[in-house]
């Protein structure tokens, strides 16, 4: 595993967080085996650590509309058009569990154009892509498009949101010099090997 420093700024200590930003933390360890260095780095302001992760599970973690997969789509595919190397490597990841794909991810950050996806979702990231780098550009139209392949208007809220919250957050990545953790680059790519 890789000794570089994870961001530019102090990272702190769990022991040094408050209660409830290290149980956060510490029961995603548990999920995942490793803590993911966007809540170490992001750590450093425990008041915005805290207000970006509620966010970032409210637009994630909702249950109805997009799927797990789709909403991993708009973030690999604005973080790459953003050149944001933590999220593209992070989130590659889960899309790459999500969609059962090794290799969806790579696809849809370099040019989601040309992967392997619906005209749906191409849509979808046409749209995000739009939201993330000049959204006062959007016109009537880019949403009629959206409701031709069948999104509603909470559908077409949540990619846009989803494209702007990780607007910022490639921001702040590439601001802090986030490192992605080593586990990202693998995670997704070969079959799980059998417990039995």
């Amino acid at each position: 595993m890789s000794e570089k420093p994870i961001s530019r700024y102090p990272v702190p200590n769990l022991d040094e967080l408050p209660d409830d930003l290290r149980d956060r933390i510490l029961a995603v360890q548990e999920k995942a085996g490793f803590v993911p260095n966007v809540f170490l780095a992001l750590a450093h302001r425990p008041d915005e650590c805290r207000a970006f992760f509620d966010y970032h599970d409210a637009l994630m973690l909702r249950e109805r509309g997009l799927s797990k997969a789709e909403r991993e789509m708009i973030v690999v595919s604005t973080s790459g058009e953003n050149n944001c190397q933590y999220c593209v490597v992070a989130h590659g990841a889960i899309l790459r569990i999500y969609a059962k794909d090794p290799l969806l991810a790579d696809q849809v950050a370099i040019n989601f154009r040309k992967a392997d996806i619906t005209a749906r979702q191409r849509a979808m990231l046409v749209f995000a892509e739009k939201v993330a780098v000049n959204s006062a550009a959007l016109e009537e139209s880019d949403y009629e498009t959206l409701r031709e392949h069948g999104f509603d208007d909470e559908d077409i809220w949540d990619i846009g949101a989803i494209a702007a919250f990780f607007a910022l957050s490639n921001r702040m990545a590439n601001l802090t010099a986030m490192r992605p953790n080593d586990e990202f680059y693998l995670m997704g790519r070969l079959p799980r090997e059998s417990s039995t």
